[in-house]
């Protein structure tokens, strides 16, 4: 196991802590550069997998994407390698700011915040892969299903690239950060700002607020909104669980350091 040390026991002036955090940023930004390079070589076959769901939904060998400005699929093609540079560099981006803010904090508070910043990604990812694999899908067959004739006319749904590539990345965005509630919540609770009585009293107001919150993020719907507010409740419940183990970590942590504080000065007497 890796030994997590305590506060560094020098202390660096405030010029070279902004030196530093320039350093950080700027690998944080090459590597971000690199990322978004090897995406855009291979935008093509990314775009191509974010269309999939759209595929699906459309009867067999009907479905298309237009573009009606010349520039926009380069743009869109952009976009594409900006989003999968992030998802690629995001390891080394966390990487920095960890070390960055690592020697300001306790061995205790490192060992905290640790599974904070593992869980993160896990459960980004999970919310993005219901998007994908499940909210997507239903959404883009409810929406072709409006499809037809009207007035002696056809209807026929032709999404443009860039419009479908925004609403792909307001599905993925939007569950993906929601999904962090968890993360939020306990951070909230270890900081000392909420407690786990008071969310448990504040209960049908967070999920009036989670009903609201899946209304916005998702397209006007309700089987999208109810897909995400559906987990996101499990979510808050699960965190109310953690929150009661997390508490009595705390509380045996405010102990130990009682402890070594009289030890300290029962030794100093």
């Amino acid at each position: 196991m890796f030994d997590i040390k305590d506060l560094d026991e020098t202390r660096a002036p405030l010029l070279d802590h902004l030196i530093e955090l320039r350093t950080r940023i700027v690998r944080a930004l090459f590597a971000l550069g690199i990322g978004f390079a090897i995406c855009l070589y291979f935008a093509d076959d990314i775009l191509g997998l974010l269309v999939q769901p759209l595929k699906a939904a459309f009867p067999a060998g009907e479905g298309q994407l237009i573009f009606t400005q010349l520039p926009e699929v380069f743009f869109v093609e952009l976009k594409v390698a900006l989003f999968g540079g992030l998802v690629l560099s995001f390891p080394v981006i966390a990487n920095q700011l960890w070390a960055f803010i690592a020697p300001g904090l306790y061995a205790r508070e490192k060992k905290a915040f640790l599974p904070f910043l593992f869980a993160t990604p896990v459960l980004f990812t999970a919310g993005a892969s219901l998007a994908y694999f499940l909210v997507m899908p239903t959404a883009f067959k409810f929406f072709l299903g409006f499809g037809g004739e009207a007035g002696g006319l056809k209807v026929q749904a032709l999404p443009g690239a860039g419009e479908y590539l925004s609403l792909v990345m307001q599905f993925i965005f939007g569950f993906g950060v929601t999904f962090l509630l968890p993360v939020l919540l306990l951070l909230l609770h270890r900081a000392g700002i909420v407690s786990r009585a008071q969310m448990v009293a504040a209960r049908r107001y967070v999920i009036v607020g989670i009903f609201v919150i899946a209304a916005i993020v998702t397209p006007p719907d309700p089987g999208s909104q109810i897909i995400l507010a559906v987990p996101l409740l499990l979510l808050f419940e699960a965190s109310l669980l953690l929150m009661r183990f997390q508490e009595k970590s705390i509380a045996a942590d405010k102990l130990a350091r009682e402890a070594e504080a009289a030890a300290e000065a029962a030794a100093a007497e």
